[in-house]
């Protein structure tokens, strides 16, 4: 028998009852049943709840904490993030209409990412939300379609700083990017800004996404309050946003632990004097996707059929990479690594093996767990992939191969 992938840190947010998952108070099995189909995401309110509340608890009071609604983009889930947070950052206009529906004040709502169009922008400024700049071109587009609606847009610069955030699983900053407007040009884009006579409200700096090491959160805010000081000299008017924004992420993989907030929390509570002293004006945001919602959701798919394949046990679902396109591994992983994955109605079981995890697609990327050690199913059992709440569905091809589509609960 081949041996077991090493062992993950314990999956304990969801209860375990008579040997089968909770979720919003609900059993595994009742859930499928209420859902009247799989493959399906769920997600648990209490969970956003908590992590929203745990970061009230450490962070500065006068900080504001936005989502990005990119992590997940249900509506139910923005409008229940909605009522939790401060604000809310989008990513298209589709995100942006979601956005509004949750009926979250405009002023509260930054519109960031490359290549904007320009009836994404015409609707942006006519919503009064504030556009991140990306580009000099973008902040032309923006002021010629701000003056045919007769409006001022309300407009930030999204800044490529000239350091990254160490051990992200993403870099979003330093070097060439796509995003933002390089530091050494800011200067020259804030006094364009002036001369047309734009809303200014302030900065949005971002080094990158998940990342699990203190140091290197406390590094970046360093270095992003020291530059957004900098840059501020050149402001055409007084800064009153500043969005640090966020890069906390969350255990997926053997031999990652949670994020310890404390230091963290004690280097921003050190900055915001100094800031506050400099940028009268200025709230200072942290603007977090991953962090505040992947921990709260679940994959479940059904095993349609179990094999074993010379001497190997593959349990085959009817879901897979076209779901959850990160759980394959091939949503940026280089060396792919089992996410945490149980039999949801038999987490112990009575019996244990080492099996693979596989859905109905013709390719050989479309695995789940790959020789995990997991309670021995059968046809019709349940199969759990944990640390589903961001990146999922929306992140997924879910049109390969023409499957059926995936449900989405929150409870």
């Amino acid at each position: 028998m081949n041996a077991a992938r090493p062992s993950h840190w314990p999956m304990s947010q969801f209860p375990v009852i008579d040997d089968c998952l909770h979720i919003g108070g609900i059993s595994l099995i009742q859930l499928a049943a209420r859902v009247g189909q799989t493959p399906f995401y769920a997600y648990d309110r209490r969970l956003l709840d908590e992590r929203v509340a745990l970061l009230r608890d450490w962070l500065p009071s006068v900080i504001e904490l936005h989502y990005a609604v990119k992590a997940n983009p249900m509506p139910a889930v923005v409008r229940h993030m909605a009522s939790l947070v401060d604000g809310l950052d989008v990513a298209s206009l589709g995100e942006l209409t979601v956005a509004l529906d949750a009926g979250v004040d405009p002023a509260e709502i930054s519109f960031a990412g490359p290549g904007k169009r320009p009836p994404e922008l015409t609707a942006a400024i006519a919503a009064g939300v504030t556009i991140n700049l990306e580009s000099a071109g973008e902040l032309e587009t923006v002021a010629r379609l701000g003056h045919e609606q007769g409006r001022q847009p309300r407009v930030a610069v999204r800044v490529n700083p000239d350091f990254e955030l160490k051990t992200s699983g993403m870099k979003m900053g330093g070097g060439p990017k796509p995003f933002g407007v390089d530091a050494e040009q800011v200067p020259a884009l804030l006094r364009r800004i002036g001369e047309l006579d734009l809303d200014f409200q302030g900065f949005h700096i971002f080094g990158g996404s998940q990342n699990l090491r203190p140091e290197a959160l406390i590094d970046a805010h360093d270095r992003t309050f020291e530059l957004a000081l900098r840059l501020a000299m050149d402001a055409p008017a007084p800064v009153r946003t500043l969005n640090i924004g966020g890069g906390f992420g969350i255990p997926y993989f053997p031999g990652d632990a949670p994020l310890d907030l404390e230091p963290i929390a004690a280097n921003l509570e050190r900055w915001l004097p100094q800031v506050k002293e400099q940028l009268t004006a200025v709230q200072v945001v942290i603007e977090l996707g991953r962090y505040l919602v992947g921990e709260a959701g679940i994959y479940v798919a059904e095993v349609v059929d179990r094999k074993v394949s010379r001497g190997h046990a593959f349990l085959v679902t009817n879901g897979g990479l076209h779901h959850h396109l990160a759980a394959s591994g091939n949503f940026g992983q280089v060396v792919r690594k089992n996410y945490p994955v149980v039999v949801g109605n038999r987490v112990v079981g009575t019996e244990r093996e080492v099996a693979s995890v596989v859905g109905p697609l013709c390719t050989p990327l479309d695995l789940l767990a790959d020789r995990m050690e997991l309670a021995k199913a059968e046809v019709g059992d349940l199969i759990v992939v944990f640390q589903s709440g961001a990146y999922g569905l929306t992140a997924s091809p879910s049109r390969f191969l023409s499957h059926p589509a995936c449900a989405e609960v929150l409870v």
